[in-house]
């Protein structure tokens, strides 16, 4: 009986596992045959999230230059480097371009063909429109794949998850807010997908509060405006009267950074310098494990304040007072966070100048506003000071950091993540999104459809209406018949609506504290609560421990996707060729 692999998901994550398969295929599985089943109610190539089928408004977050779905000599990975096009060089667009989602389906769609033309003879793939409902069988025998609406399995010799984001069920506070609204005749809209949320119970001129200043957010306020039909002429918005009135808030209560609107000159920063595999291998040999926020933040402190400073210093060596090497030898040396600041502070007269990740990550925090119009003035004044600072090549140290967060993503992978926290970090300061999104915040602010509410937003349900404050602004609050909470529902195997995860923590798969699915992370096979990997299933994506940022790859940054969809392809091939090979003995 030939091998039989199946794939659940067939979006970027499942058509980059195909593109492996295709690349490592001659050397590890030439000759055998194979069939490949694609479990995806949606179409292959875009999957759910980058399906063809959704509003021309919504872009990528990413210039299409920054988009690839190939491997370069800077991933590390025993399989073969297959080059190919950028999304900017295959649809010959300008490399500065944030194109829109639909386009990014149709590459997604092309590489999955190009991944299906170079299979080798024998090894043929189907695609199965539906959900995936569980999966069964022994751990040294076949598994049975269920599909919805099908009433006999698919049989597999080996199953590899490659889920995108899914669906979740409401926390406890969230799930108090939704009974509220039922009882009262209120709209909540629970974390979705904003492309599949039904915003039609959102009304005209009425108050909607938002919890999210993330880019969910940003499809919400483009969905809103655009999408009702209003318009940008230069710096104003011209609304249609079709829009509500926006309130929006959020931990940190300021959007995310702007994408930077420049490119990369000069030397870029030896990295890694302070977390590269030499300290992920110490930290992995500790008996006692080991504490993020103990144990590897230093590192990442230290990483990223190199990859600023050795850019400051090499860029732009008229805004510092010590020479590069003095510094640097000084900088290796520091023993603490109070020596490193001693030194910066000696060697880098503008504060401007200085990396502060902590004033970063909490802009507003102590900051007070006597009004809410006060505060209006001040967040439009915050978005506009960085938008031109992440436009300004004078300020190319901040590239440098997003260099060093790639890296230090990277190495975090090879940890098992670092949970939640890191991630939105990252995002935050790394995956904001594109500067004409914010320069349209700026203009709906203006016109008084978009209103900002603080940081440390709290929304409490009382005498038939939601309330909204934050200390930002003492004494404010506002009231609204709606609210939204603008993210994507969190990626934890325990909340996941869908079945399919949820029965398999039940078979003993792992999970860490924060929910995620605990998987191998040399190659993604699931683990069991002892640690053993499962010979037959294996996971790869944003609900499992091993995350990497961001859905594609920047070329040329090393690409941790990459490195692990290679692995997990020479994995599964060496597996079933040596299943193929007893077979025929």
């Amino acid at each position: 009986m030939r091998p039989q692999l199946v794939i659940v998901g067939a979006g970027p994550r499942g058509t980059g596992l195909l593109e492996r398969i295709a690349a490592n295929a001659p050397e590890l599985y030439a000759g055998t045959g194979l069939d490949i089943h694609l479990v995806d109610p949606h179409p292959p190539g875009g999957g759910r999230i980058w399906r063809q089928a959704q509003s021309p408004l919504l872009w990528m977050n990413s210039r299409a230059e920054d988009v690839t779905m190939f491997t370069d000599e800077t991933v590390t990975m025993d399989g073969p480097v297959r080059k190919g096009p950028t999304l900017h060089e295959w649809a010959g667009l300008h490399g500065a371009t944030f194109a829109d989602r639909r386009l990014q389906g149709r590459y997604l769609r092309w590489v999955y063909e190009r991944a299906l033309a170079d299979l080798p003879e024998g090894v043929t793939v189907h695609h199965h429109p539906r959900r995936a409902l569980r999966i069964s069988g022994p751990r040294e025998g076949r598994q049975q794949v269920w599909l919805e609406g099908h009433p006999r399995p698919l049989l597999a010799d080996l199953v590899i998850l490659a889920l995108g984001h899914l669906d979740a069920e409401l926390h406890a506070d969230q799930a108090e807010l939704a009974a509220h609204a039922h009882e009262h005749g209120l709209v909540h809209l629970p974390p979705d997908f904003t492309a599949d949320t039904d915003l039609s119970p959102l009304r005209p001129g009425e108050p909607v509060l938002v919890r999210g200043f993330g880019l969910a957010f940003v499809d919400l306020m483009v969905l809103l405006t655009e999408g009702r039909g209003g318009r940008y002429e230069g710096d104003a918005y011209v609304p249609s009267g079709r829009e509500p009135v926006l309130y929006v808030g959020s931990r940190r209560g300021v959007p995310y950074h702007s994408k930077i609107g420049y490119d990369w000159t000069g030397d870029r920063p030896p990295l890694p310098r302070f977390f590269g595999p030499a300290e992920v291998e110490e930290l992995l040999a500790r008996p006692a494990g080991f504490d993020f926020r103990r144990d590897v933040w230093p590192l990442v402190e230290k990483e990223l304040g190199f990859a600023h400073y050795h850019r400051l210093f090499t860029a732009h060596p008229e805004r510092t007072a010590m020479a590069l090497a003095d510094f640097e030898e000084k900088y290796a040396a520091a023993a603490g966070p109070a020596e490193t600041r001693a030194l910066v502070t000696a060697a880098v007269p503008d504060p401007a100048d200085r990396l502060d990740l902590t004033a970063l990550d909490h802009p507003l925090q102590g900051m007070r506003y006597a009004s809410h119009e006060a505060f209006q003035d001040g967040l439009r004044a915050y978005v506009e000071d960085d938008l031109n600072r992440r436009h300004d090549h004078s300020y190319s140290a901040d590239l440098g950091v997003f260099l060093g967060l790639l890296s230090v993503y990277g190495q975090i992978v090879r940890l098992g993540g670092a949970g939640s926290w890191w991630h939105g970090f990252f995002s935050y300061l790394a995956s904001g999104p594109p500067g004409p999104r914010l320069r349209q915040m700026l203009a709906l602010s203006r016109a008084g459809l978009l209103r900002f509410v603080g940081a440390d937003m709290s929304v409490t349900a009382e005498d038939g209406v939601f309330r909204a404050t934050s200390p930002t602004v003492p004494g404010f609050r506002v009231e609204a018949r709606a609210l939204v909470e603008a993210r994507l529902p969190a990626p934890t195997v325990g909340r996941a609506r869908d079945d399919l995860l949820r029965d398999l923590h039940a078979d003993g798969a792992a999970e860490t504290p924060e929910g995620l699915l605990r998987v191998d992370p040399g190659d993604g096979r699931v683990l069991d609560g002892a640690g053993r990997p499962h010979p037959r299933r294996f996971a790869l994506g944003p609900y499992t421990d091993a995350r990497t940022p961001g859905a594609f790859t920047r070329p040329h940054t090393g690409g941790p996707a990459f490195r692990q969809n290679d692995a997990t392809a020479r994995s599964v091939l060496g597996f079933l060729r040596s299943l193929a090979g007893r077979a025929a003995a």
